[in-house]
């Protein structure tokens, strides 16, 4: 039988099973071979278990026809075959030892012995599958992280964090399930249908014949119920989800709920979705109610039919009580066997689906740099010259709007350089072009002369550092998130970090000092705490050339003085580019470049600029002096 599934997959898309489908299995194959001494262990295992399994009903026949002493019926019924066929019988009875008598004693200390090697079996065949499979998944796990992980920006600027997500737990625990149970239960289902269907064969054709006239219907329409039951259930699952929706959004929007004094609305919101949920959990399980109720009767019926045929075969003298109820249990073997081939193979095409999507993700092209924590080399450590030449730029997504566009600039050594203009000119993305997130579709960008592609990815990033205007910190301590900088970073270096980012004082505060929770994404630190945070981070790493993409556009006057200063602290002696809103913090800057619809409008210092009569930074400034 098949085994219970986690609801968790219940969803998941199903796969045709086809040559190139299964051809595709041939990945999972791949991380079972460091496995596979183990893997084949466990295979005999399940064949051992699969055989002391059948052997079970034909001891318990032995035991009841020596409790009756019947032993004719063995001989009539094979009598009851056509010439050749009871040869073969004769031999295999022969064989079997159906002739050689035991005492019930005997029989029930075999049959005890044969459940002690069951379980002996039983617990090496999951013991070994488990070993493999999880040590397998494990490897699959890393290596898809390790890909994912190492993919171009392009790549999760077109995929959703939840599908990623997906990849790593819901398909990967699928395949996880097919390695630790689904090949087992495939093998064993196998071994048993053949193997019940030979030995009732072997005990009565008459009855077989009756038996496979019947099972089949039954399992046949055993399957279209329980396909339809699935169905309401995942209409009931998804209408569940729909009004945990609702909870959901009027929890966040609980403030815009009471503004609007809606609440009202949002109990018959949920009331709604609530009874829709109701209606179809009941309409549900009529349909359960009936197919329980049908599968009783049916196999019982069927139990009934082949036992009261059998009564007459016994009445006759064909067959032994021994084997009537070695008979039934073979049935119950084959009919059970039928019934779960229908849950193995919705699940094989589960596994099949999710077997490609991970394939498909390996095969992705990944960024070339290295995963391994690497010094920089003296051949790619740079001064922090940096240069862009007439750089063209349009995002793979929207390649017919052009974010940049013949842009030029030159940063020496050393030099702040500030970059300012309206929204949606282009200031974020010359950060990530310069981080290599993205490649330019024209021109080039060159560091210290050399064009950026020359330089290895992770020799290049190592050299500089981004302090962001949402700041993201990692769920754990202060001392790691400000040590991600320098992950073998000394307690004294962090220290030192933290206190030229201003940060020192108010992590002392704290009860637990370095040592605090900042909670899921810095949750529990403010955001002028937040940032002093990443700017510490930024200190640590010392880069040659550092990039602040509005560092403190969203923090108040207070938190901006202090996170203004440590910026001050960080950008001495070290190539900055500013990306500022704010223009009063940028006032000192070596040169101010002013973007406008993804080309240089303006560029020079803050005196400069101011000068030019209608021009735009002047304008700029205007207008947040009046706003001020």
């Amino acid at each position: 039988m098949a085994r219970n599934k986690d609801t968790s997959n219940d969803d998941l898309p199903k796969v045709k099973i086809s040559k190139e489908s299964l051809r595709e299995t041939g990945m999972i194959f791949r991380y079972l071979k460091p496995y596979r001494a183990k893997f084949v262990t466990g295979l005999f295992f399940i064949t051992l278990s699969s055989g002391t399994i059948m052997v079970f009903p034909f001891l318990l026949k032995k035991l009841i026809d020596s409790a009756h002493g019947a032993g004719n019926g063995e001989a009539a019924s094979t009598m009851a075959m056509p010439g050749m066929v009871s040869g073969i019988m004769n031999k295999l009875q022969l064989n079997l030892g159906s002739h050689i008598s035991f005492s019930p004693g005997t029989i029930a200390v075999l049959m005890i012995s044969v459940l002690a090697l069951q379980m002996v079996f039983s617990f090496m065949r999951i013991y070994l599958f488990t070993y493999v499979g999880e040590h397998a998944v494990a490897d699959m796990r890393q290596d898809v992280y390790k890909r994912m992980i190492t993919m171009p920006m392009n790549f999760f600027a077109q995929r959703r964090v939840g599908e990623l997500s997906s990849r790593i737990t819901a398909d990967i625990s699928q395949i996880q399930d097919a390695v630790t149970g689904l090949l087992a239960e495939l093998l064993r289902g196998i071994l048993t249908l053949v193997g019940g269907i030979i030995l009732i064969l072997f005990i009565s054709p008459k009855m077989t014949a009756v038996m496979l006239s019947v099972v089949p219907v039954v399992v046949v329409i055993a399957l279209v119920f329980g396909k339809y039951i699935r169905k309401m259930s995942r209409k009931a699952q998804d209408q569940l989800a729909e009004s945990n929706t609702v909870v959901q959004e009027t929890l966040q929007g609980i403030s815009n709920v009471k503004a609007f004094s809606n609440e009202w609305y949002e109990i018959g919101r949920y009331h709604r979705h609530i009874t829709d949920v109701v209606n179809l959990a009941i309409r549900n399980g009529r349909f359960r109610g009936l197919f329980v109720s049908f599968m009783l009767f049916s196999v019982f019926g069927a139990i009934v039919l082949v036992v009261w045929y059998g009564a007459g075969l016994m009445q006759s003298g064909q067959l032994s009580f021994g084997d009537l109820t070695a008979f039934v249990v073979y049935t119950a073997f084959v009919g059970g066997t039928m019934a779960g081939f229908a849950e193995l193979f919705s699940q094989l095409q589960k596994t099949l689906g999710a077997t490609q999507r991970v394939r498909e993700l390996l095969e992705e092209d990944a960024e070339a740099v290295t995963t391994a924590d690497v010094k920089v080399e003296p051949e790619h450590k740079l001064s922090g010259n940096v240069s862009l030449q007439h750089v063209g730029f349009s995002y793979p997504s929207r390649k017919e709007v052009n974010v940049i566009k013949d842009l030029s600039l030159t940063a020496k050594s050393g030099q702040q350089i500030a970059i300012v203009g309206p929204s949606g000119a282009g200031k974020s993305t010359i950060v990530g072009l310069l981080l290599r997130f993205y490649e330019p579709d024209k021109g080039k960008i060159l560091f210290d002369g050399r064009e950026a592609g020359s330089i290895p990815l992770s020799q290049l990033r190592k050299q500089m550092a981004l302090v962001p205007q949402d700041i993201l910190l990692f769920g754990g301590t202060i001392f790691e998130n400000i040590a991600y900088g320098k992950p073998d970073a000394t307690e004294a270096e962090v220290m030192n970090a933290a206190q030229q980012a201003n940060a020192h004082d108010f992590i002392g505060k704290f009860p637990e000092g370095y040592k605090t929770v900042v909670g899921e994404r810095g949750v529990k630190l403010s955001g002028g705490q937040r940032q002093r945070i990443a700017i510490a981070r930024a200190i640590l790493k010392d880069p040659v050339i550092l990039l602040l993409d509005e560092a403190t556009s969203s923090l108040d006057s207070e938190s901006e003085s202090l996170v203004q200063e440590a910026l001050q602290n960080l950008m001495k002696n070290r190539t900055s580019f500013v990306i500022a809103h704010r223009l009063s913090t940028i006032r000192g800057a070596d040169q101010i470049l002013v973007l406008e619809d993804g080309r240089i409008r303006e560029s020079g210092t803050h005196h400069e600029l101011i000068g030019i009569e209608d021009g735009l930074y002047r304008n700029l400034n205007k207008l947040q002096l009046f706003e001020a």
